[in-house]
């Protein structure tokens, strides 16, 4: 049996709907309210938090992409340049004598020996100094160029904080002069007989003292006034004095600075 829906059927049925739909409305008035543009105002919402979001997040990376000036550059890029300041007087910034220099000396250092012939023969606890980029070796006739590890290391950061500093305040590279390290006890009676201030119970016997001359300089590119490059060393000397990396003595007679390990 089939049902035919006729037109007046068709027509009541529509009604029907509609006015349930109207009932729906009028007790559930919020259906009513359009969907869209809710959506709209959330995306619209969202899409402000994202932009503000952004805008605060810039200067934060801009903050983090700055370039941070350095001892050696500018925030450029250009090369700094630092002035000379050398040190206030050489006596007083490099009062070591050799009594304060001996108590480190016996601490780091090796057994003293007699004879050149010993210590060439013999050489536990020391190492080669003679070859270094930083620094140059005097031909050494009243010691030889052997340091104990500790003070061969503090010689090598001397030389290459050096360069660096050379490099910051504009000058030419040079090499300092290493003029005396260790001596057996045989060296230090002979440098006795021809200088009467030199001590019999010397600090260089025991391999962890050495002298940089401050009136010589070895140039690689271009040589500079010698007065320059001492400011230079000062400054060098005094840091790493202040820093307790060693003991300096100030020489007048011997134009050198006498260092000892610490």
């Amino acid at each position: 049996m089939k049902f035919k829906i006729t037109k007046n059927r068709y027509i009541e049925g529509f009604g029907v709907v509609v006015v349930l739909l109207a009932l729906v409305r009028c007790v559930f008035p919020d259906i009513a309210k359009p969907v869209a543009k809710e959506q709209h105002t959330e995306v619209g919402d969202s899409a402000a938090v994202m932009e503000n979001s952004a805008a605060d997040a810039v200067p934060r990376m801009s903050e983090s992409l700055q370039i941070k000036t350095s001892k050696f550059f500018d925030a450029s890029g250009n090369v700094l340049k630092h002035k000379i300041m050398s040190v206030r007087n050489y006596k007083e910034t490099f009062p070591d004598s050799n009594d304060v220099q001996l108590l480190s000396a016996r601490k780091w250092g090796v057994r003293p020996v007699e004879r050149r012939a010993d210590a060439e023969n013999d050489k536990a606890g020391l190492v080669y100094i003679g070859a270094n980029p930083y620094y140059e070796i005097d031909p050494m006739k009243r010691s030889i160029p052997y340091l104990v590890p500790h003070a061969a290391s503090l010689l090598n950061d001397i030389g290459r904080v050096f360069f660096d500093s050379l490099q910051i305040k504009g000058l030419p590279l040079n090499k300092f002069i290493v003029t005396s390290a260790t001596r057996t006890r045989e060296d230090v009676a002979k440098l006795r007989r021809q200088n009467k201030n030199a001590t019999e119970n010397s600090c260089h016997m025991y391999g962890t003292t050495f002298d940089i001359s401050y009136t010589r300089f070895k140039p690689v590119s271009t040589l500079v006034r010698d007065d320059q490059l001492k400011w230079v060393l000062s400054e060098v000397l005094r840091d790493m004095r202040l820093n307790g990396r060693c003991h300096v003595k100030y020489e007048v007679k011997q134009s050198c600075f006498h260092i000892t390990v610490r």
